[in-house]
């Protein structure tokens, strides 16, 4: 085998082998490819494509460069993965009413990326919970209190992580080829029985429109199930926030209140959740809609709370938690209304550009060794369809400081469109595999 054959292959369009990528990404894990080489192979993806079998292909190779873990639990182990999105706070709640269903899930999770959210990030918003952990601890937790929400170790698909990292300096991200081998060799090496895909498109989203969704949506869905995982995706709308919240606590925050059987708090959070979830266990052979009936009763009796608590008590984070988590989030000193600029209804709301100031509050990174404020966000964003008069709250800014409060408060009126109407459109656009 050969780096420089095996890219000359990919340039002439021509797909290399199994065994081609088996050793290819061996040797980005091992250092036998170059950062050049590892360069010249991302740009001859993006320029000329992997095709189906190439994909499954790369998936598996990127897979099997670190530790493949194996399960033997009494009940299936399932996953979901979000392409990213804003007020995204799904897995909070899904991992809990899953394994509340009997179900175990060893949700291996990242940091925030450009405007959007991370899991880990709002997870380690928790005082004392420790999201890195080793493969020994995922597993104990894991089979303990039926979820364990954390990062990944570094022998879990370091082919990707080097890949990742040459991709971003090299104007190499935006390949589909690329994306799938990416998000899925990390999801499957965590040995999943099954795997939903929330595909969000959006002003939101990283997937502007409904065609780019879909291609995305298709390839990690044929991918998965090529490489032995059975896998579908729904494709969802974030042409709004999913919970009127962004902010690494705030969204912990909202998660509880859902999780104490407070649905209303953030329907569309809720019945996303539960479509979800409906949809993994058809997966795992349930009835779909006898399925998502059991993942809402898991959430509205407080027996997914008490799986998240276990969970947070593990990973190390207060023991109360379920009873008294409003004291143990942190809360920022600046708290204020954001108010319509003029009388009408709220016909748009950029997300990335709200996105974008929760990350400029210190809610987010701009580069990565960033701290982030856990504190800091919106909560009560007023959704697409309100009806508002001039001065009338839009959302409220939790800020570290005053300046920080005003400069938020003029991104967010730039954010939010008032015009004559608002059309809401439906949460889940489209159903794939």
């Amino acid at each position: 085998m050969d780096a420089r054959a095996i890219i000359a292959r990919l340039r002439r369009g021509k797909t290399p082998s199994r065994d081609e990528l088996q050793w290819f990404a061996a040797g980005l894990a091992n250092g036998q490819v170059s950062d050049a080489q590892a360069g010249a192979f991302a740009m001859a993806v993006c320029l000329n494509g992997l095709g189906e079998e190439g994909r499954v292909g790369l998936t598996e190779a990127m897979r099997d460069s670190g530790d493949v873990l194996k399960w033997d639990m009494p009940g299936p182990v399932l996953d979901k993965h979000s392409t990213g999105g804003v007020g995204d706070c799904v897995s909070l709640i899904l991992a809990p009413a899953l394994a509340a269903c009997g179900v175990f899930v060893p949700m291996i999770s990242g940091r925030g990326l450009g405007h959007t959210g991370g899991t880990l990030d709002k997870m380690e918003s928790i005082p004392g919970v420790v999201a890195q952990i080793s493969e020994e601890k995922l597993r104990a937790v894991t089979r303990k209190t039926g979820c364990a929400i954390v990062g990944a170790t570094g022998r879990i698909a370091p082919a990707d992580k080097r890949l990742y990292a040459i991709r971003d300096v090299t104007a190499t991200v935006e390949s589909v080829d690329l994306i799938t081998a990416s998000i899925l060799s990390k999801k499957l090496a965590a040995g999943l029985e099954g795997l939903v895909l929330d595909v969000k498109v959006g002003s939101g989203a990283f997937m502007k429109t409904e065609d780019e969704a879909r291609a995305l949506a298709t390839s990690l869905v044929n991918t998965a199930n090529g490489a032995g995982c059975p896998t579908a995706a729904l494709i969802t709308d974030m042409d709004e926030p999913l919970a009127p919240v962004l902010g690494n606590a705030l969204e912990v925050a909202i998660c509880m209140e859902v999780l104490s059987g407070n649905p209303a708090a953030a329907r569309r959070l809720h019945d996303l959740t539960v479509a979800l979830g409906g949809r993994l266990l058809a997966l795992a052979g349930e009835a779909e809609g006898e399925a998502e009936e059991r993942v809402a009763e898991a959430i509205s009796s407080g027996r997914a709370m008490t799986h998240f608590a276990a969970m947070v008590a593990e990973l190390g984070g207060p023991p109360d938690m379920a009873e008294d988590w409003h004291t143990h989030l942190p809360k920022a000193p600046v708290v204020g209304d954001v108010v319509a600029s003029q009388t009408g209804v709220i016909s748009a709301i950029d997300g990335e550009a709200l996105g974008l100031a929760v990350v400029a509050m210190g809610g987010g990174r701009r580069v990565e060794t960033d701290r982030i404020d856990p504190a800091v966000g919106l909560t009560d964003v007023a959704p697409v369809g309100t009806r508002v008069n001039r001065g009338d709250p839009i959302a409220v800014i939790h800020a570290r400081s005053e300046a920080s409060a005003e400069a938020t408060a003029r991104a967010v009126q730039a954010a939010m469109t008032i015009g004559a109407k608002g059309e809401t459109r439906p949460l889940i656009r489209e159903r794939i595999g």
